[in-house]
């Protein structure tokens, strides 16, 4: 049942991906480009996406345990550290320069652009190598 759940909500989540253009780096790019020829694109992508998950998400969380798992697994974590600094910014320069982020750079997969596997052998790479060199 989990499995299949996972497959349904990854399936959903490429699907509205694609749909709203976000496999598109030129899409991001051009939404980070404020000072140019700004797409606001994304930011109706955020909004349509927040609308959503603000009212819902609380629900949810009443629920004693999630539909298809025997507990919630939630983010322990608040600690705001250099680590968590640091990988923001990684995060957000691999995004401003590349134009992708990891849910959209697996989505993308389906292009067969070369650019894409590329970019999800290095996010693989950078994964392997924060879990080799972290503490957890």
């Amino acid at each position: 049942m989990l499995l299949l759940a996972s497959f349904i909500a990854g399936a959903l989540f490429g699907f509205g991906l694609a749909v709203s253009e976000m496999i598109n780096p030129a899409r991001v790019i051009g939404f980070l480009d404020v000072t140019g020829r700004w797409d606001p694109t994304l930011a109706f992508v955020m909004a349509g996406a927040l609308a959503v998950t603000l009212p819902v998400f609380p629900l949810i969380l009443r629920r004693q345990r999630p539909a298809a798992a025997t507990q919630f697994y939630l983010p322990t974590r608040s600690k705001i550290d250099s680590r968590l600094i640091l990988g923001a910014a990684i995060f957000g320069v691999g995004w401003g320069l590349a134009g992708f982020c990891p849910g959209p750079a697996l989505a993308g997969l389906a292009s067969a652009n070369p650019s894409v596997y590329l970019f999800v052998m290095a996010m693989l790479a950078g994964q392997w190598l924060a879990g080799a060199i972290g503490d957890e």
